[in-house]
């Protein structure tokens, strides 16, 4: 009786989950395209995105706060990037959370032998009806 209890009660949780974010996969996509331009065109404008909670693990460093992980992403040793998309999948998380992992290839100053890179985004929804970020894993794929 417990267990199958427990069981009813975690699959009815999951689809509560489900309908709470019934559009994950269309928001993942509008807030993945949004960001990568973004990124591309005006890193500073990234700082909306980002909460004093937030924390970003770029390759084997973190960073915790929107001020450290701005700092970081300002201060990339290069001047011009080109994200390049491959794919962006997503899942609906607890809390009303989206998990965004998004593959693809950067440009990196007109170079032409593009970067692998694969990124992961927990997104939040905040109390206005947006989203922040709050975790952010990037990571360079060299094969």
């Amino acid at each position: 009786r417990g267990s199958l209890a427990g069981c009813a009660t975690r699959l009815g949780a999951a689809h509560v989950m489900a309908a709470a974010n019934a559009n994950f996969l269309e928001i993942s996509k509008a807030f993945c395209q949004h960001y990568y331009n973004v990124f591309d065109t005006d890193r500073a404008k990234l700082q909306t995105l980002y909460q004093d909670g937030s924390m970003l693990t770029f390759e084997d460093a973190q960073f915790m706060g929107m001020q450290a992980i701005m700092t970081k992403l300002t201060t990339l040793q290069f001047a011009t990037v080109q994200h390049q998309v491959t794919t962006c999948d997503a899942q609906p998380t607890p809390g009303g959370g989206i998990l965004c992992f998004i593959t693809g290839k950067l440009v990196v100053d007109g170079g032409a032998n593009p970067l692998m890179f694969g990124q992961t985004f927990h997104l939040m929804p905040t109390p206005q009806g947006s989203w922040y970020i709050h975790n952010d894993l990037f990571r360079l794929n060299y094969t």
